[in-house]
């Protein structure tokens, strides 16, 4: 994969299950190693300046990974504390921004789907991170999930965010992405760029 992305766009890796949009994001989130070449977010290169690059993102793999014996609000907390500088007040934003202010004490384990993906990107977006990679983002919602997420990533790109979605789902990324990538055993098969 060769490819060059900026901020302030939404980029999609379309493609069916086994083409290779999970590992790219694993690649890019340095949870796996690629096999050859390099990857720079934000001019750092993620083998040489690990920590620098991934301050720069955010993501979602595969399910947001979560408590559920505990409350929304005490997921962020733990997760808070693993990095540096997220307030009180940076979550309060944040779970308003992801339109959990009204359930954010209730135990996990209560949410539906499209809530637990709310507290993903709540999660993801913690440390205002320039990019926000997400795995399959409305994968399992109902439709009314699936227009809050959609919502959301377009309020994302208004501000600034690069965000970039893997989906098998063509409608989502037709009406998300400003460029997409078309992926094909590992491989980049077509680009299409939108408006």
């Amino acid at each position: 994969l060769t490819m060059e992305v900026y901020a302030g766009e939404v980029f999609g890796f379309l493609g069916p299950n086994g083409a290779g949009k999970t590992t790219t994001i694993k690649i890019l989130t340095g949870l796996l190693q690629s096999d050859e070449g390099n990857v720079k977010i934000c001019g750092y290169d993620l083998e040489k300046e690990f920590e620098k690059a991934l301050t720069r993102v955010g993501a979602i793999v595969e399910n947001p990974e979560l408590y559920s014996y505990m409350s929304g609000w005490s997921n962020l907390k733990m997760f808070a504390r693993m990095r540096k500088g997220v307030t009180d007040e940076r979550l309060k934003e944040i779970v308003e921004l992801v339109g959990l202010s009204n359930r954010i004490h209730e135990k996990v384990k209560k949410y539906s789907l499209g809530m637990r993906q709310r507290l993903g990107l709540a999660q993801a977006l913690m440390e205002d991170p320039s990019i926000l990679l997400l795995d399959e983002p409305m994968n399992g919602l109902d439709n009314e999930g699936v227009e809050e997420i959609r919502k959301l990533i377009l309020d994302l790109k208004q501000n600034g965010k690069l965000i970039i979605i893997a989906s098998h789902t063509r409608e989502d990324i037709n009406l998300l992405c400003d460029k997409v990538f078309y992926m094909d055993h590992g491989k980049i098969i077509q680009i299409e760029k939108k408006n």
